[in-house]
């Protein structure tokens, strides 16, 4: 009986589907004097459709791991599956289309390009796709939607306040339709009360199906992610699963209350 429950479980995990799945990845930075293992054998899996919070000390490997997760830098050896593709035996180019059709980033410091107005800023990752102009117009509009910024997508970031920056930085993120979604500190740069607007923000996106990952220094932020990674020494030292989140049901998007909300601030 312990044999077939055993049998069952592993089968049950292998049908199971995953957004990321890392094995045995290692990263190591050098110079002439000096090896940093900034990530040592690690492994890892992420379901489709999951929120993960990741945690640790500074310097312990976070970055490096998010990095690496976003296709921005390779690694040096182990094995990396980004939903369902070999992400190893891609071209630099193969792997640039990746990134661009399937990740979505958002950064602690917002990364807006200043001389751009909001509306110009989703637009920009979206012309890489080459998309056709109603296209990327009929994108950026529901995005801006979403977050709760349609009223202010020709305003410059300058004229927007810190909270309304970080929501146009999950907009363009949004625009791509990504399946998955990198988000560094994104409530690194706001107060606590915006911090927990663009965390509803993120939990019903990720109620929509969106895969994310969420590295940060809080744990009360951590704790309304699904589960909690904590990496230390390049390495994961702990896994703590959380109990699911109690979620109104959604309908349509499911985002007009957080988006309402929030147009105030």
């Amino acid at each position: 009986a312990i044999s077939a429950m055993c049998l069952n479980s592993r089968l049950a995990d292998e049908l199971e589907s995953h957004m990321l799945e890392m094995t045995g990845v290692s990263k190591i930075y050098r110079t002439d004097l000096i090896e940093t293992h900034a990530l040592r054998d690690f492994s890892l899996k992420v379901g489709d459709g999951e929120f993960v919070a990741v945690t640790g000390p500074s310097g312990s490997g976070k970055t490096t791991f998010m990095n690496v997760a976003g296709l921005l830098e390779v690694f040096d050896t182990g094995t990396y599956r980004l939903d369902g593709e070999d992400v190893n035996r891609l071209s630099d180019e193969a792997r640039s289309r990746l990134r661009n059709e399937k990740i979505g980033f958002i950064f602690q410091s917002f990364n807006l390009i200043p001389d751009l107005d909001i509306f110009d800023n989703v637009d920009v990752p979206l012309r890489y796709r080459r998309l056709s102009r109603k296209d990327r117009e009929q994108r950026i509009k529901s995005a801006l939607d979403v977050v709760g910024l349609s009223s202010r997508m020709h305003h410059m970031p300058s004229q927007l306040s810190g909270g309304q920056q970080q929501r146009a930085a999950i907009a363009r993120a949004l625009a791509g339709d990504p399946r998955f979604l990198l988000a560094d500190e994104p409530t690194g740069n706001v107060d606590s009360l915006m911090a927990r607007q663009v965390m509803d923000l993120l939990e019903q996106i990720n109620e929509m199906g969106t895969t994310i990952i969420m590295v940060t220094h809080d744990p009360e932020l951590a704790r309304r992610a699904h589960r909690n990674v904590h990496i230390v020494d390049g390495q994961i030292s702990d896994f703590r699963l959380y109990e699911p989140r109690d979620q109104e049901p959604l309908t349509g998007l499911g985002v007009a209350p957080v988006a309402a909300t929030m147009s105030q601030a």
